[in-house]
């Protein structure tokens, strides 16, 4: 790891004596280029300057707590001990630097909730998770574009579509996708019985066209009426748009849109980034099993979360997390269970890439 670690230092040392050179400063595209290798040196280096600067610091105290002075020997060996126990929260900083980076965990994020078992409760449910990752991204200062809704019968969705867009979406939502069950009392529940139902959550990083060649040649597109709640039409020009990829067979619909072309902008995005999830999805059941066992690693039909009203709980099943603040989860406090369950796993790919041992 500290071979590594100098040769990151010396390559940001080189970067830095290049972005003074006039020759670079006067190529844009190297110039940018450049920042951006430096920008991903950075903060490993600086955390290792300052952990070897702390290790030199200590070998100065080491002697003066050698010292004939018996308080300056003393006082030597208190700063000692202190500053001893900041170098191993400081190398785990370092080793979570130097884990292999997720190149999506930079994007915004596609995200798909549709009810699942349990008839209208599921499709409320739904709705309850819409506005839990909705309060979310407003506490973190993220955007929200509605890019696909079908209403309940009586309330929530029956599917909603979404994108959240801001710094670094992905790699803090990746781990929402999975199944989510709730238990509850109905309010149309007269015997007062706790039912269960579920919804699923897909999250996908969002892709940009230019990295998916996606040609309209091979796109049927379909346009129809927009609905609301209940399922009335809310217009009666075919604003709506349905895109229908051939070669996969990938449906996608927009109708949130101001008009039809918006819409077939919107639906044209959302098809993109499905066919970049299918191949992230083939690419992963690859990988094989031992990774697939990893926290946050399994497959969409995983139950992540149960969320338990009665009793005001929310259990992570992933990593047997139980915390019994669910009225503050549910209104987009979500970091509460995220930080356990990425520290978790965090912890789980330090072990996999065995960097504990290179001290």
């Amino acid at each position: 790891m500290f071979n590594r670690l100098q040769l990151m230092e010396k390559r940001y040392n080189e970067i830095n004596q290049f972005l003074t050179q006039p020759e670079i400063i006067s190529n844009i595209k190297e110039m940018t280029s450049l920042l951006k290798e430096q920008k991903g040196l950075e903060e490993p280096v600086l955390l290792y300057q300052k952990y070897l600067e702390k290790k030199q610091e200590l070998k100065s105290l080491e002697a003066l707590s050698q010292d004939n002075d018996k308080e300056i020997s003393e006082l030597a060996q208190i700063e000692y001990e202190q500053l001893e126990l900041t170098l191993d929260p400081l190398l785990e900083k370092i080793k979570i630097l130097l884990l292999p980076k997720d190149p999506n965990d930079e994007k915004n994020v596609v995200v798909e909730i549709k009810g699942a078992a349990g008839g209208d409760e599921a499709n409320i449910f739904a709705g309850d998770l819409f506005r839990m990752y909705s309060r979310f991204a407003e506490q973190k200062g993220w955007e929200i574009e509605l890019l696909n809704a079908m209403h309940g019968v009586v309330g929530g969705f029956s599917s909603i579509e979404f994108i959240i867009s801001g710094k670094r979406v992905y790699s803090q939502l990746k781990y929402e996708a999975g199944v989510h069950r709730v238990q509850r009392v109905p309010e149309t529940e007269s015997q007062g019985r706790i039912h269960t139902s579920t919804a699923t959550v897909i999250v996908m990083p969002e892709v940009e066209e230019l990295e998916v060649d996606v040609s309209w040649n091979d796109i049927k597109v379909d346009t129809y009426n927009a609905s609301g709640p209940g399922g009335q039409h809310v217009n009666t020009a075919y604003s709506a748009v349905r895109l229908t990829h051939q070669p996969t067979g990938i449906v996608v619909a927009c109708q949130e849109g101001k008009s039809q072309h918006d819409n077939k902008a919107k639906a044209y995005k959302l098809l993109v980034t499905k066919i970049y999830d299918k191949f992230l999805q083939e690419q992963a059941e690859k990988v094989g099993e031992a990774r697939l066992a990893m926290v946050g690693r399994g497959q969409r039909s995983e139950k992540i979360r149960t969320y338990n009203y009665p009793q005001n709980r929310v259990s992570d099943h992933r990593i047997n997390l139980t915390i019994n603040r669910l009225d503050a989860i549910m209104d987009g406090q979500l970091e509460i269970i995220l930080e356990p369950l990425l520290n978790e796993i965090q912890s789980q790919e330090l072990k996999s890439e065995k960097l504990n041992d290179l001290r």
